[in-house]
């Protein structure tokens, strides 16, 4: 009689199990085979290495039940970073670690790091994008199709050419220098008395081989990688006049198709991924290892480092356009950002 009371309550812990199990199996069924992730730069690049680094741990973390594939040169796009974002809020792209540059015609309040000169070290950059201050970026693109996860970094974008070293504004007249697409960058340019020519990433480099165009600003991991110093650009010039934090995010649509265990584990995934590619971007540029700014000068490059005065003359001369942006972007914000930079000092 046990034994068949037993038999009973198996068979109808059976039953109940049955629809669960199908329920999730249904909910696997509706997740893509393979999901896009969009990245300007690919491998060696760290942002390249963070994408890659942050697919592997997703398959991961979520036993590969969210397969990820990354997409370098915004090619989703056609190579337009400046679309990538809208791209995202369309459904286009999934998945993005996004420039905040390039995001910025979109989101006015990420042209807050190119504010000239407003950040002057990594410690300042922390203050910001780990701080309140990202805290409130983050919860505005919440707002707008996307959920952001955690802050990686392009770096600090200093300045090269190949026709003279660049120590004081007007050492900048009359140059071609390669910018990116927002009209933050051609306003800052304009007032040091360059050319600025707007261009993608993938059009810059035959350019500067050509001679197009004289010079670029970019993180010296940038320099490296893409071997500037053998398409003519023999002088660089360390300013750290802006920073490009990038942004780990997910479609909202994507993210809400997903279980709150994968949800989690693409979280953490991310800031994972996130942690090492900040710590890829950094190495060799600061002061305990500046091994990277030595490998580029042995390649010839004339690398110069501003003095606090000689950095001053061009925090003058680009005052005007932190002023003037200061008013589009929202001095409540830009005034958090300057009180967390110099709690930090």
């Amino acid at each position: 009689m046990k034994s068949l009371k037993a038999l009973f309550a198996g068979l109808a812990l059976s039953a109940l199990a049955v629809p669960a199990l199908l329920a999730g199996t249904a909910a696997a069924a509706d997740y893509k085979a393979e999901y896009k992730l969009s990245t300007v730069l690919g491998k060696p690049f760290p942002w390249g290495v963070g994408g890659d680094r942050w697919a592997e741990l997703i398959k991961e973390k979520t036993q590969g039940r969210i397969v990820v594939k990354m997409y370098p040169g915004t090619s989703l796009v056609n190579g337009d970073q400046t679309k990538e974002f809208t791209a995202l809020r369309q459904g286009t792209i999934d998945m993005a670690i996004g420039s905040t540059i390039n995001w910025s015609p979109q989101v006015k309040e990420l042209n807050l790091f190119s504010l000239p000169f407003l950040m002057p070290d990594h410690k300042a950059l922390d203050a910001l994008t780990q701080g309140e201050v990202g805290k409130k970026l983050f919860d505005l693109l919440s707002t707008k199709d996307v959920v952001p996860l955690a802050w990686g970094e392009n770096g600090f974008r200093e300045i090269s050419n190949s026709k003279h070293a660049i120590k004081a504004p007007e050492d900048l007249k009359g140059l071609k220098i390669r910018v990116v697409g927002s009209p933050l960058y051609l306003d800052t340019f304009t007032a040091l008395g360059a050319n600025p020519t707007q261009m993608s990433w993938a059009d810059a480099q035959p350019a500067l081989s050509t001679g197009a165009v004289d010079g670029q600003e970019n993180p010296l991991t940038i320099f490296v990688a893409a071997k500037l110093a053998t398409l003519g650009q023999k002088h660089l010039t360390l300013w750290g006049y802006v920073a490009d934090p990038l942004v780990f995010v997910v479609s909202k649509e994507v993210w809400n198709s997903w279980s709150k265990e994968d949800q989690e584990a693409v979280r953490a995934a991310a800031v994972q991924a996130a942690a090492e590619e900040v710590a890829l971007s950094r190495k060799g540029i600061t002061a305990d290892d500046d091994s990277l700014l030595k490998s580029i000068a042995d390649q010839g490059v004339d690398v110069v480092r501003l003095t606090a005065d000689q950095q001053k003359a061009f925090q003058a001369a680009t005052k005007p356009v932190f002023d003037k942006w200061t008013k589009q972007i929202g001095p409540d914000l830009v005034k958090s950002a300057e009180t967390a930079i110099a709690a930090g000092r």
